[in-house]
């Protein structure tokens, strides 16, 4: 079993990894560019520990576990090292070659990419068999999902020790092909297409579709909400990715309601307004949200 884990990249999904990792008495060294960007990352994942531990006393432990690191190369000491950067093929193939080149041969080389191929992040590297996909999926903190993603050339001990990693940190591997989207991606995908496109034909409000589904789905989120939470420009890069490495399925075709909102400067939950207007509210009230009508139809 792995003893030190390394995690490429300091921001949202590397944060989370990290957190969960020592939670489960992993060492965790987190690498990035930016001092500050790595500052902010620990300060964040000990405020969350405040938040999710029952017994504060012992978060001081938590967070002696967790070291960071502005030299790639100090990561050469991990046992499994994960990149979360992101989401552009060139950059992640250049990073595995380089990890690759500089790490152990008995190190495993992790991406968590919920989009690209896993054969082609990992082409330009030389020992390909110990490159292999792990999607943690979003919330990442309580989904108990992780998509297990073999390459063309990912082999056994890979997936078996990638394998022992996800359950340790009790998390379900659920193993799926090498293709652009998994699983999660390609279902979510189709299934927030057609949210907005109900909203474009005036068959509902937004806020009346994200009613039903977390009534009749039990999913803690409408299509909506988790748009909002997630970011207007990130479910619309997304959607943009999963669209050209989908050989361009009409499925996927990015909606132009997203498009519109984002040059109106309506991010989501980070800009105040998304498809919910997130105002300054009192203590009492400030988990709730507002339903603000836009006039986004492409008609």
């Amino acid at each position: 079993m792995f003893k030190q884990i390394g995690i490429v990249g300091a921001g949202t999904l590397g944060r989370k990894i990290a957190q969960i990792a020592v939670l489960n008495n992993y060492k965790v060294l987190i690498y990035d560019v930016n001092e500050s960007v790595l500052r902010r990352a620990k300060e964040l994942i000990k405020s969350n520990l405040f938040k999710h531990l029952p017994d504060t006393k012992g978060i001081d432990e938590y967070t002696e576990r967790i070291s960071t690191r502005t030299y790639l190369s100090d990561l050469s000491v991990c046992d499994c090292i994960f990149e979360a950067v992101t989401e552009d093929l060139k950059i992640k193939k250049d990073l595995f070659k380089h990890l690759d080149a500089n790490t152990k041969n008995t190190t495993i080389l992790a991406s968590t990419t919920p989009i690209f191929l896993i054969t082609s992040i990992a082409s330009l590297a030389r020992n390909q068999e110990r490159i292999i996909g792990l999607n943690f999926i979003d919330p990442v903190e309580t989904n108990h999902i992780v998509e297990v993603v073999k390459g063309l050339r990912t082999n056994l001990d890979t997936i078996n020790s990638a394998t022992e990693f996800v359950k340790s940190l009790n998390k379900i591997p659920i193993f799926v092909k090498d293709s652009p989207g998994f699983i999660i991606g390609r279902i979510s995908q189709v299934f927030i297409n057609e949210a907005l496109k109900l909203l474009n034909e005036n068959v509902a409000s937004f806020d009346q579709i994200d009613k039903i589904i977390k009534k009749i789905g039990c999913f803690p989120d409408g299509p909506f909400e988790y748009m909002d939470k997630k970011g207007i420009d990130s479910s619309l890069f997304f959607s943009q990715l999963i669209f050209e490495q989908s050989s361009y399925d009409y499925k996927f075709r990015p909606s132009l309601i997203l498009k519109r909102m984002c040059e109106a400067g309506y991010f989501g939950v980070k800009s105040g307004k998304g498809f919910y207007d997130y105002i300054e509210q009192d203590s009492e009230e400030q988990n709730k949200n507002k339903p603000q009508s836009l006039n986004v139809s492409t008609k």
